[in-house]
């Protein structure tokens, strides 16, 4: 793939801010552009070198874009996703970066525009962390990308959306968008819901208490509650059965420790022992997994 003359960034927060950094330190892009309505935080981004320039008026943002990445909630990534189709040139290349795909593909691709320039992604690499003053050039380097093309996506495009993924550091996945929101209801919605669940269990007066074990199982509570009530209302279905599921885990936990079996306690604590080292060690060798 040539490089890319303009890539409008559409919503340059921790993610959007990211990819402008990496797109600028690794000379992908002639020209890169944050979009978005708050000028003061796309000035921050500019001055931080996350853009070259911004734009709060989205038409004129992808009027010349060769690249789109739509960045913004995922309560209004269908909308503009539409929005910089419409408005783009001819051959624009329209991707995103929302948690969640399955309604986000499907209404991208119910208006014609849209699904002519449009490829599904995830960038598997966010924090609790929040704004462009938080982002990394190196954020996505080793990283999943999650592509979610179905029978409807151009396959010129999809070819386009792996470069520019993969150009950003990321490493490449292609699933289905509903297989997309049932495993990462497992691996990152159902573990923010744990860690605010665990957040909320220990009352104020006791923190003083708390150490490592309550600082590293709630660390992504700390993230902003609106960004997560949107993906949690947008993979409903999928975050309740991965409920069910840990649910399920803890019963087994409660009977072990109810009949005092040991053998079961420790049986239950070394399988999730094991996950966890295995995590570890992929994560080590830079062979990503949700987190």
């Amino acid at each position: 793939m040539e490089r890319p003359g303009t890539v409008a960034i559409i919503g340059v927060g921790l993610i959007g801010g990211s990819i402008g950094m990496a797109l600028r330190s690794k000379g992908m892009a002639g020209r890169v552009i944050g979009v978005g309505r708050d000028a003061t935080r796309l000035e921050v981004a500019r001055q931080l070198g996350a853009v070259d320039e911004i734009e709060t008026n989205l038409g004129r943002g992808v009027a010349e874009a060769d690249v789109a990445v739509v960045c913004t909630p995922v309560t209004r990534i269908v909308e503009d996703c539409m929005e910089a189709a419409r408005l783009g040139p001819t051959g624009i290349l329209v991707t995103d970066a929302g948690s969640t795909k399955a309604r986000i593909v499907s209404g991208v691709e119910s208006d014609l525009r849209g699904r002519d320039c449009f490829v599904g992604a995830h960038p598997i690499a966010g924090s609790e962390r929040q704004g462009a003053g938080s982002g990394r050039a190196d954020l996505f380097e080793g990283r999943c990308c999650v592509l979610t093309p179905t029978d409807r996506t151009p396959p010129d495009r999809l070819d386009r959306a792996r470069l520019f993924w993969s150009g950003l550091g990321c490493q490449i996945v292609e699933v289905d968008p509903i297989d997309h929101d049932d495993r990462l209801a497992l691996t990152s919605h159902l573990p923010h819901v744990v860690a605010a669940a665990l957040a909320g269990s220990v009352p104020v007066e006791m923190l003083r208490l708390a150490a490592g074990a309550y600082r590293d199982g709630t660390r992504v509570a700390s993230a902003d509650a609106a960004l997560w009530s949107g993906i949690f209302l947008e993979n409903r279905s999928s975050v309740l059965n991965a409920i069910e599921e840990f649910g399920s885990r803890i019963d087994q936990f409660c009977q072990a420790l109810r009949s005092g079996d040991e053998a079961s306690l420790i049986a239950w604590w070394e399988e999730g022992r094991s996950r966890r080292n295995c995590f570890a060690e992929r994560s080590r060798s830079n062979d990503s997994l949700p987190v």
